[in-house]
């Protein structure tokens, strides 16, 4: 396969959203044995938020119907791609989007402090992972969870979203995603410093936030969902790790 052909074909629903699916597993499998329940305890902000309609709905009950409402739409995505590329998957694809998903990860950081720095005209802006009393353990689930849910929330549906209204509008195709990029980056900048867990406002950190979404966001447009996924999950987990992004 040259790189042309690999580039397009793992965009494509039938290997992003596998390619996504442990990563959805690992989460919920993790976050419900640390918790003892599949919607208590301290889960990522995006995984709550989506699933709030639900539980106010149906309590228990409600987290499952979005579980299967999660997986039905994904399924029903992933099997229409694969009836229409006749059936075929190749693993290989697969283990060159997540050595992408690696090498994003690990540039994300620096790219988004060097960036960061020219908007501010100040100097390297490092982000700080948040000193909360959180056990590692939770925070590394979160981590998980925040790959799978904000881009879920942020990119797919918010960008989606936002290029909608803009197409709604009579807006051409280039400026409507170019205000789901921004818009969404913005937005996911925003959403961190909402509620009792929120990190406190600065506009350095606000700026690195922002400027990663977009970056991400780019990310999600050009090589689709379960990279993104991956790349942010990876980047969260080693600015837990190592304390500092």
């Amino acid at each position: 396969m040259s790189p042309r052909e690999y580039w397009v074909t793992s965009r494509q629903p039938r290997y992003s959203v596998l390619f996504a699916l442990p990563l959805l597993l690992l989460y919920e499998a993790l976050a419900a044995a640390m918790s003892g329940s599949a919607f208590a305890g301290v889960r990522n902000g995006a995984d709550v938020l989506l699933k709030t309609l639900f539980v106010s709905l149906g309590g228990r009950a409600g987290v499952f119907a979005f579980g299967l409402l999660l997986l039905g739409v994904g399924a029903f995505v992933v099997v229409r791609d694969l009836r229409s590329h006749g059936g075929r998957l190749n693993s290989r694809i697969f283990g060159g989007m997540f050595a992408e998903s690696v090498v994003y990860a690990l540039l994300l950081g620096t790219i988004v402090s060097l960036l960061t720095a020219w908007l501010l005209q100040g100097p390297l802006y490092t982000f700080q992972a948040p000193g909360r009393q959180i056990p590692l353990g939770t925070q590394l689930v979160v981590s998980l969870g925040a790959g799978l849910y904000e881009e879920l929330l942020f990119r797919v549906l918010l960008v989606w979203a936002l290029v909608a209204l803009a197409r709604k509008l009579g807006w051409g195709r280039p400026l409507a995603i170019g205000l789901g990029v921004v818009g969404s980056a913005l937005i996911f900048s925003g959403f961190h410093y909402i509620g009792p867990l929120g990190d406190q406002l600065t506009l350095p950190s606000f700026t690195y936030r922002a400027v990663a979404g977009l970056l991400l966001s780019g990310l999600y447009v050009s090589r689709g969902f379960g990279i993104v996924a991956w790349t942010h999950a990876l980047y969260d987990v080693g600015v837990t790790l190592l304390g500092t992004g």
